[in-house]
C-alpha cells in the first residue's frame, strides 16, 4: 500500500473512532482528526475522563462499524449551511474551523454511519477498507496547541493494510520501549534530570560525561582535519546584540528573560551565531581570508514549553554542534560539497548508514535577491547529487532567510531522525553588515552558512542510546574491558591487567566483588560492557585471559598480548 493510500486509509480510521466516542459519550465536542506518519489521532472535549479500559471498548466497536461496510460520502455545502449545522449540533470546535476556510474555498463534509464531519478528505469510499486497527494511547492536547485554550483530550491510534503489518508495528514500539533512552539512561547511569533544578536541563553522570568526552574529543579532531577553527563564546549576550540579530523582535518567547547588568539588559544566548559574526568582524576580512570555517560547541538556552520536554530530546539547555561558513560566492558550491560529505562521514563514523536528504526551497516572503538564491539551489542540488544520495524537494519550506538541506538518518528501528543541517543566511550579513575585500578592491557582501552536523550533544546522545540500546561500541562504551577474577587470589593479576589496558588508552575496571563468578558474568552483561575478561589460576600462570564478549559470547582463552592487539583494532575501525 502507498504511503499516500495509507494515510486516507488512517483519516478514515479516526473517522469511525469519532463516531464510536460520539455512540459513546454524546456529549463529545470533536476538534480534528488527522493522519499522522505512523497513524492518527482526534481530539475530544467531554466530561468523561478516558481510560485505558475505555480504548478497548471504543476499538471493539470501531471493528464492529468497519465490518457493516458503511460508505464515506463527501458533501460540498455553503458556509451557511455548514454553520447551521454544527451550530444545531452544537459542536463549537467546528464552527471555529469552519472560521478559518478562507471565503471562497469549497466547504465539505463526510458523512459515515451517523457521525459527519468537516473535512476536506479523501477518505475511502466505505469502512471495510479500512484494515487492522489498534488504538495505542491517550493524552491531553490544547486546543489549537495554545496553552491558554481548554485542554482536550487526544486518542492516539494506527491503522495497517493487513494484521500482520500492524503486529509488526507493535512489536517495533514494543522494541522501541526496550530502547527508550531515558529508562536504559537510569539503567547506565548516563544522566538524569531533576525537578529541583529544572525541567530540561540534563545532569552527565560519570558513564554519560565519559562517552560526551569521547565524542566531543572526536568531533573536534575531525573538524580541524576538514580545515575548521574552533570557537568559544560567552554564554549571554547585551540585548543590543540581540535587537541587531533580530532575535528580540522574532524569537524573544523563546529566549530567557533579561537580566540586568550595570545597568545594561543581557539575555541568555538562544543561539551562537551573532556572536561568530562579531568575531568576523573584530577586522577587516579580505577574499584571502576565506572561507572562514568557525565550529563551536557551544552551550545555549531555549524556552520550551513544559508538555513538549522529553528526556534529551527535547530539553532548554543544550550544546549545539555549531558552525559557520562565510564565504565569497565563487567559493559556495566547494563549500557545500565539503560540508554535505563531512556530514555524511560523521553519520558513518557513529554507525548510521541510511541517510536521506531534504531540500527546502524559497517561501513566498524571504530576504536576499534571485541570483543569490540561485546560486545557493545549485550549490545545494549538486552536491545532493554529487554524494549520490536519495532526496525529497520540499518546495517553499526554505527559511525567509535562505535555503537549506536537512538530513535525516534511520536508526535501528527503521525510525528516521532529523539531524544534520546546512542552513543559507541573507539575512545576518545585511544585518550586521558584515564585508570582505574582494580581488577588485571593493567591499563585496560574504555568503554565511549555519552548519549543525549532529544537532545538539543532548538529542545526538538520546538517538545514540536508542540506535544501540545502550551497546554502544567499544570506541563508545564508557566501560570497555572489565577483569572477573574467579576468586580473591587473582585480584593482583587482574589488577596488572587492567593497569596495562589503561596505559593502552582502554577504559578497563576489576570486579572484585566477593560474588560468585557467574553473579559477576550477569553483572557485567547488565552493564553492557563490551568484553568481560575472565583470569583465574591458569589464565595467570600462562599470561593469558578467558573472553566473554558482548557480541559474541564465549571466545575461549587467548594470549593477554592477542587481546589487546584485538581490541586495538576494532576500536581504530570503530567496529
Amino acid at each position: 500500500m502507498s504511503e499516500m493510500d495509507l494515510n486516507v486509509m488512517r483519516h478514515s480510521a479516526a473517522h469511525i473512532m469519532a463516531a464510536v466516542v460520539q455512540k459513546l459519550y454524546p456529549d463529545a465536542k470533536f476538534d480534528i482528526g488527522p493522519a499522522t506518519e505512523e497513524g492518527f489521532y482526534y481530539d475530544f472535549d467531554m466530561e468523561h475522563r478516558l481510560s485505558p479500559e475505555d480504548l478497548k471498548v471504543i476499538e471493539k466497536e470501531m471493528r464492529k462499524m468497519i465490518g457493516r461496510q458503511l460508505p464515506f460520502e463527501r458533501k460540498e455545502v455553503s458556509r451557511a449551511e455548514a454553520q447551521a449545522l454544527f451550530e444545531k449540533l452544537g459542536q463549537t470546535y467546528k464552527l471555529e474551523r469552519l472560521a478559518d476556510i478562507p471565503e471562497g474555498e469549497t466547504v465539505s463534509l463526510y458523512q459515515c454511519g451517523d457521525f459527519i464531519d468537516l473535512c476536506r478528505g479523501p477518505h475511502v469510499e466505505n469502512s471495510t477498507q479500512i484494515g487492522a486497527v489498534k488504538l495505542l494511547s491517550i493524552a491531553g492536547s490544547y486546543f489549537r496547541g495554545n496553552e491558554k485554550n481548554p485542554m482536550l483530550q487526544r486518542i492516539y491510534g494506527t491503522a495497517f493494510a493487513s494484521k500482520e503489518d500492524l503486529q509488526a508495528y507493535l512489536d517495533r514500539i514494543e522494541e522501541a520501549k526496550k530502547r527508550d533512552h531515558r529508562r536504559i539512561g537510569t539503567e547506565m547511569e548516563l544522566f538524569s534530570t531533576h525537578e529541583e533544578i529544572g525541567p530540561g536541563l540534563v545532569c552527565w553522570h560519570p558513564n554519560g560525561a565519559r562517552i560526551r568526552h569521547i565524542i566531543e574529543t572526536f568531533w573536534k579532531a575531525a573538524h580541524y582535519e576538514h580545515g575548521y577553527e574552533l570557537l568559544y563564546t560567552p554564554h549571554v549576550g547585551r540585548s543590543l546584540l540581540w535587537e541587531t540579530s533580530g532575535h528580540l523582535d522574532f524569537y524573544r518567547d523563546g529566549m530567557y528573560a533579561n537580566m540586568e547588568i550595570d545597568g545594561d539588559p543581557y539575555y541568555v544566548k538562544p543561539m551562537n551565531c551573532p556572536f561568530h559574526i562579531m568575531i568576523y568582524k573584530e577586522r577587516p576580512r579580505s577574499y584571502r581570508d576565506l572561507p572562514a570555517r568557525w565550529a563551536e560547541l557551544g552551550t545555549v538556552y531555549r524556552y520550551e514549553k513544559a508538555g513538549v520536554l522529553h528526556g534529551l530530546m527535547r530539553v532548554r539547555g543544550f550544546t549545539q554542534d555549531d558552525a559557520h561558513i562565510i564565504c565569497t560566492p565563487e567559493q559556495i558550491e566547494d563549500e557545500i560539497r565539503e560540508v554535505l560529505r563531512f556530514s555524511l562521514y560523521m553519520w558513518k563514523c557513529f554507525g548510521f548508514k541510511e541517510i536521506k536528504a531534504y531540500l527546502a526551497t524559497r517561501p513566498a516572503k524571504a530576504v536576499g535577491d534571485d541570483r543569490m538564491w540561485a546560486q545557493a539551489m545549485t550549490s545545494l542540488e549538486k552536491a545532493v547529487q554529487a554524494e549520490g544520495i536519495s532526496c525529497e524537494v520540499d518546495e517553499g519550506g526554505g527559511a525567509f532567510y535562505g535555503p537549506k538541506i536537512d538530513l535525516k538518518i534511520k536508526d535501528a528501528l527503521g525510525r528516521e531522525w532529523q539531524t544534520s543541517t546546512i542552513q543559507f543566511d541573507f539575512n545576518l550579513p545585511e544585518r550586521f553588515d558584515m564585508t570582505y575585500v574582494g580581488q577588485d578592491g571593493q567591499k563585496h557582501r560574504p555568503y554565511m552558512v549555519h552548519r549543525a552536523l549532529l544537532g545538539s550533544l543532548e538529542r545526538f546522545f538520546g538517538i545514540l542510546i536508542e540506535h544501540y540500546a545502550g551497546a554502544f561500541p567499544l570506541w563508545l562504551a564508557p566501560e570497555q574491558v572489565r577483569i572477573l577474577p574467579i576468586s580473591e587470589k587473582f585480584n593482583d593479576y587482574a589488577n596488572e591487567l587492567a593497569a596495562e589496558l589503561r596505559k593502552s588508552k582502554f577504559r578497563a575496571t576489576v570486579d572484585m566483588e566477593a560474588d560468585p563468578i557467574g553473579g559477576k558474568i550477569r553483572r557485567g552483561r547488565n552493564a553492557r560492557i563490551p568484553y568481560l575478561l575472565i583470569v583465574g589460576e591458569r589464565e595467570a600462570a600462562q599470561r593469558e585471559v578467558s573472553v566473554r564478549s558482548r557480541a559474541n559470547g564465549e571466545e575461549g582463552t587467548m594470549a593477554f598480548a592477542d587481546f589487546v592487539a584485538k581490541i586495538a583494532a576494532e576500536q581504530e575501525n570503530r567496529a
